[in-house]
């Protein structure tokens, strides 16, 4: 008999493919089979995923992005993907299937849905994302990575954490370093497609740190493409030692040697603050749906882990003073370590894991 296969619906972002991973790691580690379902955009997050992954890239689209020929054809697309997928499913039949979010996962789940195979989401968020609520009823289960989140009425959530990735794990818990006289690392992330209004805001804030201060620090900022050239020349300029880069592959490393880290509050930059127990300013992303990114931040905030700043007054002024007042008491930022440690859910995946094998135990034999 072939071991069960579970198929992770996702894609997007960083945010929906790491714990997406994580759960694949587990469910490999347990002995079954895994694929991932997803689209190209979504396919450029995969470096990461074990070799045994099957990487499966089905069409979709969103309405949100294109004119209007390309918003005429998204339909199309769906349901392109969805009997492709379906197909692919008779062939070879799900035990489970996984959506993560993000509209790369509308076409598995669009699948499972019609032929009746065990299904369930993950939300990250404190918010169910647009494909999340389109399927929250017609899944088995709905697992809950930010707690609480407000699901439709008859839904019932189960908390289980955002699953972070093996190579976050080996860093849970990491002994922090104060700071003090000596040098200091400050990491900043703008999620896994960075953000502007970081670049745009903290080189000056750091810049205008005392001087006692800046020449102990030492920055590893991620930037988007478009401004790593100017983000790196400014720090250049102000002779500040930084490493500037569109996307870190090595996060929790540069996370369990930070001081302190500034971020936005995605689902899984929180769960990786949280597993490795690191002091954070957080800015959430004032576009994101729901305002999903706050609802992403209040734990943090009220274990007084982080302070958080609304991107209207993320002001280079108002940055460069938390910098500073952070930096300067070792003892208050060793205070919002641990309280960031206490929110960390290290064992998420393998929750998430019992959770799906407890809907493969439910399935009749076929």
């Amino acid at each position: 008999m072939s071991a069960p296969l579970l198929v992770i619906a996702a894609g997007g972002t960083g945010g929906h493919m790491f714990p997406a991973q994580a759960l694949a790691e587990v469910m490999l580690a347990r002995g079954w089979r895994v694929k991932l379902s997803t689209d190209a955009r979504g396919a450029r997050y995969t470096s990461g995923f074990p070799e045994a992954v099957e990487i499966e890239q089905i069409s979709s689209a969103t309405f949100a992005r294109g004119g209007l020929l390309a918003k005429s054809l998204v339909p199309f697309r769906i349901l392109g993907g969805t009997l492709s997928a379906a197909f692919g499913m008779l062939r070879d039949r799900p035990s489970v299937v996984v959506g993560f979010g993000g509209y790369p996962s509308i076409p598995a789940l669009g699948a499972s849905w019609m032929l009746r195979l065990p299904r369930m989401l993950h939300e990250q968020n404190g918010v169910l994302g647009r494909v999340n609520q389109i399927f929250a009823k017609r899944v088995d289960a709905v697992a809950c990575g930010t707690w609480p989140t407000p699901l439709p009425d008859g839904v019932d959530g189960v908390h289980v954490g955002n699953p972070v990735r093996a190579a976050v794990l080996e860093r849970a818990g990491a002994g922090y370093i104060a700071p003090g006289d000596y040098p200091m690392d400050l990491l900043v992330m703008g999620g896994s497609q960075g953000a502007r209004i970081l670049s745009d805001v903290i080189p000056p804030a750091i810049a205008a740190l005392p001087m006692d201060m800046l020449r102990n620090i030492r920055v590893s900022h991620q930037a988007r493409d478009e401004d790593g050239t100017r983000v790196s020349e400014y720090y250049a300029e102000h002779g500040i030692n930084a490493d500037v880069q569109p996307f870190f592959h090595d996060v929790p490393r540069r996370m369990s040697e930070a001081q302190l880290v500034i971020s936005r509050s995605g689902a899984s930059s929180i769960a990786d603050l949280t597993v490795i127990g690191r002091p954070a300013i957080l800015i959430p992303f004032a576009a994101a749906a729901g305002d999903h990114q706050t609802a992403n931040a209040t734990g943090m905030v009220d274990a007084q882990a982080a302070v958080l700043i609304n991107e209207a007054a993320a002001t280079p002024e108002a940055l460069s003073e938390y910098i500073q007042m952070i930096l300067a008491d070792g003892a208050a930022a060793t205070k919002m370590a641990v309280g960031a440690l206490g929110l960390g859910k290290p064992e998420a995946a393998e929750t998430l894991a019992d959770l799906v094998q407890s809907l493969h135990a439910k399935e009749p034999s076929q």
